[in-house]
C-alpha cells in the first residue's frame, strides 16, 4: 500500500483557476476508471443464451450482487444495483491499486470518499422530497419535537461525515502502520543481523542448529497439541532465519541488505489491501443501501 502521512504527491498543476493540482490519486483514479471500464467492455460483450467460461463467472457476480441489494432494499430498489456495484468495485479495485507500490490507495485519500458519501446524502435528499415534498422532507428535521430540530440537522450532516470518516480512517491507517513496520523492520534487521555477523562465526551455526532442534522436537508424537507444535516450528524457523541470514552477512553476502524486510510486510500489506480493503467497501456500501432504502420504502408505504 502507497501511502504518504503528508498527503498525495503532486505530479503538476494545471495553470489555470488558480492551478489545479494533478495528483497521485488523480492517476490512480484515472488509472481504476480505465480499467474497470475496459473490464466491463471485455466482460460485457459477444454474450451467448448459454453462458460459459467467463460468462457463467460475470453472470454469478451480478446475480450475487443483485441479490444482496434486493434483499437489503428491496424489489421496488432494484434500480440501485448499478449504483451500490460501482461503488464497491471502486472501492476495492482503488485499495488494491496500492498495491503496486507506485500508485496510491484512492480509498487512503479523504477527498474521495468523502466525495462518495456526499453523493449518497445527496441521492438520500433527492428520493425524500421526492416522496415527501419539500415541506415534508424539512418537517422531519422537526421530529418526534421541534426542540430536536438541531439535533436532527447535525446528524444529517454528520452522516456523511462518519462515512467517510470509516472508510478513510481504516484504509489509510493500514497504510500508515504497514510504513511503520518497514521501518521497525529496517532498523531490526540492522541491529539483530550486524550482533549476530560481528559475533563468532559458531553463534550463527548454534542459532541455525537449535532451529532445526526445535522443528525436531515439534515433530515429536509426545507434543499431541497442536499449539506447541505450532510454537516449536515457527522459534524454530526463526531461528534457522536468524542463524544462516547472519552467517551470510557474516560472509559479507547479505552486507547492508534489510533482509527483515522481506515477506512479513507483504502478509500484513495482504490484510490491509485485500481483507480490510474487501471489509470496508462491504461495510460503505451496505451503509448506502441502509440509507437509501430509509428514503425509498415500498410504493403501498409511501
Amino acid at each position: 500500500m502507497n501511502v504518504n502521512v503528508t498527503g498525495p504527491y503532486i505530479y503538476y498543476t494545471i495553470p489555470i483557476f488558480g492551478g489545479i493540482p494533478i495528483t497521485q490519486t488523480t492517476v490512480s483514479l484515472l488509472v481504476v476508471t480505465i480499467l474497470l471500464c475496459t473490464a466491463f467492455i471485455l466482460l460485457g460483450r459477444n454474450l451467448k443464451k448459454r453462458p460459459d467460461g467467463k460468462q457463467v463467472l460475470v453472470e454469478k457476480g451480478v446475480s450475487m450482487l443483485y441479490n444482496m441489494v434486493v434483499g437489503t432494499m428491496g424489489e421496488h430498489n432494484a434500480h440501485f444495483v448499478p449504483l451500490i456495484g460501482t461503488i464497491f468495485l471502486s472501492s476495492i479495485c482503488g485499495s488494491l491499486i496500492g498495491m503496486t507500490g507506485f500508485l496510491r490507495s484512492t480509498t487512503a485519500d479523504l477527498s474521495v470518499v468523502l466525495v462518495w458519501s456526499v453523493m449518497v446524502t445527496l441521492i438520500i435528499w433527492y428520493n425524500n422530497i421526492k416522496h415527501n415534498g419539500f415541506l415534508g422532507w424539512l418537517k422531519g428535521f422537526t421530529e418526534p419535537i421541534f426542540i430536536m430540530t438541531p439535533m436532527n440537522l447535525l446528524s444529517e450532516f454528520a452522516q456523511p461525515v462518519a462515512m467517510a470518516f470509516r472508510h478513510f480512517g481504516n484504509v489509510a491507517g493500514g497504510g500508515v502502520i504497514t510504513s511503520i513496520l518497514y521501518t521497525a523492520l529496517g532498523m531490526a534487521s540492522a541491529v539483530v543481523l550486524n550482533l549476530i555477523a560481528s559475533s563468532p562465526l559458531a553463534v550463527g551455526i548454534i542459532l541455525a542448529a537449535a532451529g532445526v532442534g526445535m522443528i525436531f522436537v515439534g515433530r515429536l508424537p509426545m507434543l499431541k497439541t497442536w499449539k506447541y507444535k505450532a510454537a516449536f516450528l515457527v522459534f524454530g524457523v526463526l531461528c534457522i532465519a536468524l542463524g544462516v541470514l547472519g552467517l551470510l552477512q557474516h560472509l559479507g553476502i547479505l552486507s547492508d541488505v534489510p533482509v527483515l524486510m522481506l515477506g512479513i510486510p507483504a502478509m500484513l500489506s495482504l490484510y490491509f489491501d485485500l481483507f480490510s480493503g474487501f471489509v470496508q467497501a462491504l461495510v460503505f456500501s451496505m451503509l448506502t443501501m441502509v440509507y437509501v432504502a430509509g428514503a425509498c420504502p415500498p410504493p403501498e408505504e409511501t
